[in-house]
């Protein structure tokens, strides 16, 4: 059960971050929506700044649904391509730039680890999937590890959206990684 309240919180965050802004929600504005206690809410998250750890969570439900959903058929190459401008489509609708902004800031100052780096999501799990795929039917190189692929193309991923967030959000950021990641990822294929 405790799993369904923390669940309730970060999508009801998440949802007033959407709809008011960051700045704007406040504590007792979550936990109003969740219908639940302020001693719940600490009982699982120090301050508001904590609930901008759970972007991973968000994004891993969208990687999850992806990969439910993805054609069987499509290439390693271009499922990559596929979940990129998906995700990078959902953040661009979902998420405010000055947001992720903040977080990624954030991640390189604080001491601590980052959740989105958390080699056990979902997220990970996934690419590796489609990287070994991709390795065993001889259309993304072998000559890296499964490892250093995945590292390459979250790199080039985080390029995509820290670029969106120095232009304050000024275009699509999945229309613009549909034309850009496959350039960026190129050198991922077999020659």
């Amino acid at each position: 059960m405790a799993s369904g309240i923390k669940e309730r919180i970060i999508d009801t965050a998440w949802d007033l971050f959407r709809k008011k802004g960051f700045g704007e929600t406040t504590i007792n504005d979550i936990i109003r929506e969740a219908a639940i206690s302020k001693g719940t809410f600490y009982y699982y998250y120090r301050s508001k700044d904590d609930l901008l750890d759970t972007l991973s969570v968000i994004l891993d439900r969208e990687y999850e649904r992806l990969d439910a959903e993805e054609d069987k058929n499509m290439s390693a190459f271009d499922k990559l391509i596929y979940i990129n401008r998906e995700v990078h489509t959902f953040i661009n609708d979902n998420i405010d730039h000055r947001l992720i902004a903040y977080l990624y800031s954030a991640q390189i100052i604080k001491d601590e680890s980052s959740s989105l780096l958390d080699r056990n999501r979902y997220y990970f799990r996934y690419l590796e999937k489609i990287f070994e795929e991709g390795k065993k039917s001889g259309e993304i190189r072998d000559d890296l590890t499964t490892s250093e692929l995945v590292k390459y193309y979250g790199l080039a991923e985080r390029a995509l959206v820290t670029d969106w967030c120095m232009n304050n959000g000024d275009y699509h950021l999945g229309e613009y990684s549909e034309k850009i990641f496959p350039l960026m990822i190129q050198g991922l294929r077999k020659e």
